[in-house]
């Protein structure tokens, strides 16, 4: 017995450093999985978090998507590229930003593709869709869904809201305007609204990219990524309005750089437990030390609120948020 016993001790000693803090982890710690990537999107599906990222490379290594789950935050399983430039002919680079939903019993992924600079080139916000959160993904058009500049925006950083009465809306935008159109239920185009227009624009003061949109207590949240990417001036700011489509007035930056942590936090997505008070931000930010503008890591930190309803500037650690398994109640359609 002291002989077994001793053996397992000596097996203990040789487990690698992050197997062994992992084991004793109680917290996500941030990065919340290793590799560079940014530009989260987190949702839940069933009893796991999913986080869909960009994978943060050079633009010509930009052509597939590995996404993530977890059952509490804290242990991340890997699913390796669930969707790439094999599934999508016209995709040839920069694939960007996913947006994902649950919808009709199928999973959507949105995404921008090669980082078009005018109408002329070819490329813009496409669709993929599967029979599973870890795909794999097919393209749902065999084009973009979005392959032209409306008033003004770049055709990228999608994000699909659902609202409570089932519409579904697309906000997207890069150049510093953002756009929001209705999607039609297949997801093949859009639904013009009242006035006749299809693309309406909705950009808030200081808006540069990253749109993101929650409802809560009736109210919509309209989150976006101020400043440049690259910089250490990239954070998140918010509004709030009564209505998905705005207008949307600027109350103030939530998410913003900590020397003595990381440089250039921004580029965000909210996750909210169903039944729960709880809510958590999913962001990426530069290491300090890290001087190339890939060397994005993606983190998770609590999003807490005032009494009247205004989100408390957060704070961004190395610990993340305690483990937190979802709930068992039914949330997506």
């Amino acid at each position: 017995m002291k002989r077994l016993i001793l053996l397992c001790c000596a097996a203990a000693a040789f487990l690698p450093a992050s197997a062994q803090q992992k084991k004793k982890r109680k917290t996500s710690g941030n990065p919340i999985f290793p590799g560079w990537y940014a530009d989260p999107e987190a949702i839940i599906y069933g009893r796991n978090y999913w986080v869909f990222p960009t994978f943060s490379a050079p633009y010509g290594k930009q052509v597939f998507f590995d996404a993530f789950s977890s059952p509490d935050l804290v242990k991340w399983k890997k699913h390796a590229r669930i969707l790439d430039t094999s599934a999508i002919k016209w995709a040839k680079r920069a694939m960007w930003a996913p947006s994902v939903i649950r919808h009709n019993g199928k999973y959507w992924l949105f995404f921008g593709a090669n980082d078009i600079q005018n109408d002329k080139e070819y490329g813009g916000i496409g669709v993929a869709v599967a029979d599973k959160p870890e795909g794999p993904y097919r393209d749902h058009l065999g084009k973009p869904l979005i392959d032209r500049f409306h008033n003004g925006a770049q055709p990228i950083d999608q994000f699909v809201f659902r609202d409570h009465d089932g519409q579904h809306y697309l906000f997207y935008g890069g150049w510093r305007h953002c756009n929001i159109a209705k999607l039609n239920n297949d997801f093949t185009g859009f639904v013009p609204f009242e006035d006749g227009t299809t693309f309406r624009e909705v950009t808030p003061e200081k808006y540069v990219e990253g749109p993101f949109m929650f409802r809560k207590d009736g109210k919509y949240y309209f989150m976006w990524s101020e400043g440049g990417w690259t910089g250490p001036d990239y954070s998140v700011a918010y509004a709030i309005a009564d209505s998905p489509t705005g207008p949307f007035k600027r109350i103030g930056k939530i998410l913003d750089q900590d020397m003595a942590i990381a440089r250039g936090a921004g580029h965000h997505s909210i996750v909210h437990p169903p039944g729960t008070d709880k809510y958590f931000i999913v962001y990426h930010r530069r290491p300090i030390g890290e001087t190339d503008a890939n060397s994005r890591e993606t983190c998770i930190e609590k999003l807490e609120f005032e009494e009247n309803g205004l989100i408390k500037p957060v704070i961004i650690t190395r610990e993340g948020v305690p483990a937190t398994k979802v709930p068992p109640v039914q949330y997506d359609k």
